[in-house]
């Protein structure tokens, strides 16, 4: 199931690092002719098919259950990603970024969902950060593939860049298959009067185990529920506004805030390794591999204290050192302190902190709602965050860059690192203790019978 699902953020990573690797040869490209703000209006397109793609399949998933929605999801992915490698001019450039980010979207809230839903109390912190930190995966593999399809020795510019996004398509085809072994969440089933279904699912889990020699420790209280074909967004509203308004400020604070400060970064990342180092853009390969590695130890390092020390704690301290390593980044870099090679470890170091940050975002939203409404919950926080701090950063990160002020890029910095240190507040000021405690503790279903 880990694998399965965690496919999703390999494919993310893989075209966000993608766009970002390969913004040299967009620019340099004799059909495109892309400018920096070109590549940052495109970035931002990608941002926002991510939104709309989640808010829709999040809609869906609650009304149609968890998995039924994982094939559409990724076919849409697959098709939108070969797409792009035909891409001949901004618009439709735009226009398959746009889709293959709803695609990408729409997998978010069905994926977290079943992850939150499947996954035992005492393990599900440190998975779910490992699953969406697979993220990064993802982008050490677009990193090394880039370094292959830019070498003009091996392949033509004009096509290096196009094979990339058509193998990145290749990569989710055997995915389809996989997902066909994925159970589709007992919690949902239940809710919709399937409750054979459900207890088959439960019960070859449990027999496996015991086959294992586990001993299974006896069931706590249950709990009834009213059988209920949909789920109103009056429901969301509801428990968004009036029975959870603490829990709702915070997963705001902290999606927004994560999602500026990632997509500032990244999406200019190679521009700003071009433009103020001049490092080649069939280069910039080497320079997103020890960045990408930083990513993927955080949320496997960090990821056991989640469920340890505790969310609060662990969410706080990410979220108050990504920001403090980034204001000290940028005021090196103002400096010219920094070589390209020690910008790049200074990131690393950085997004070590921040991308446990985000994970840990993610985990926080779909933990902290009831069954009913948890994906439309994780993508209406995942659309406002995106959408508030995540389409408008690449455009203006794009902007501060091509003006060749660091001064300039410096006070984007200090902006992004600010939304982080408010963020860290917020978890110490909202948050709660939701480690180890079954979903069910944390936000009682809607339809649970008193």
């Amino acid at each position: 199931m880990v694998v399965a699902l965690g496919i999703t953020w390999v494919l993310d990573g893989l075209e966000v690092t993608l766009a970002g690797s390969l913004e040299g040869a967009l620019r340099d490209s004799p059909v495109l002719r892309f400018s920096a703000t070109d590549v940052g209006l495109a970035g931002s397109g990608y941002v926002a098919g991510a939104v709309t793609g989640a808010l829709f399949f999040g809609w869906l998933a609650d009304r149609f259950g968890r998995k039924r929605l994982f094939s559409v999801t990724l076919s849409l992915y697959l098709l939108a990603a070969a797409g792009t490698a035909f891409s001949w001019n901004l618009p439709s450039y735009a226009l398959m970024r746009f889709l293959t980010g709803a695609g990408i979207g729409g997998e978010f809230s069905a994926i977290n969902s079943a992850i939150q839903e499947l996954i035992p109390p005492r393990f599900r912190g440190r998975t779910d950060l490992a699953v969406n930190g697979s993220f990064w995966l993802g982008a050490v593999l677009a990193g090394a593939s880039s370094l292959l399809v830019l070498d003009p020795r091996v392949v033509d510019p004009e096509y290096g860049w196009r094979l990339a996004f058509f193998g990145g398509a290749a990569i989710g085809v055997p995915i389809l298959l996989l997902r066909r072994l994925i159970p589709e969440s007992p919690r949902w089933l239940m809710l919709h009067g399937r409750a054979a279904e459900a207890e088959a699912i439960v019960a070859a889990i449990e027999a496996r185990f015991i086959e294992e020699g586990h001993t299974l420790s006896r069931p706590g209280p249950g709990s009834r529920l009213r059988e209920r074909a949909l789920a109103p967004v009056a429901d969301l509203v509801h428990a968004l506004l009036w029975l959870y308004p603490r829990r709702t400020v915070l997963c705001l604070g902290l999606m927004v805030s994560q999602a500026f400060f990632y997509n500032a970064i990244f999406f200019t990342y190679a521009m700003l390794l071009t433009d103020f180092y001049g490092v080649s853009p069939n280069l910039v390969g080497w320079y997103v591999l020890p960045f990408a590695c930083g990513n993927v130890l955080g949320p496997l390092l960090l990821g056991p204290l989640f469920d340890t020390i505790g969310r609060r704690p662990m969410i706080a301290s990410t979220y108050a050192a990504s920001a403090g390593l980034l204001l000290l980044t940028g005021l090196l870099f103002h400096d010219g302190s920094l070589t390209a090679a020690t910008q790049t470890l200074a990131w690393s170091a950085t997004f070590f902190f921040a991308s446990t940050a985000a994970s840990a975002a993610n985990l926080t939203v779909g933990e902290n709602f009831p069954l009913e409404v948890r994906a439309l919950a994780i993508a209406m926080f995942y659309a406002l965050g995106t959408g508030i701090g995540g389409i408008a950063a690449p455009w203006l990160f794009g902007i501060l860059i091509e003006s060749g002020s660091r001064g300039r890029v410096l006070a984007g910095y200090i902006f992004a690192g600010t939304l982080m240190a408010i963020a860290a507040g917020l978890a110490m000021w909202l948050g709660e203790r939701t480690e180890r405690r079954p979903l069910e503790q944390i936000a009682p279903p809607l339809s649970a019978e008193k």
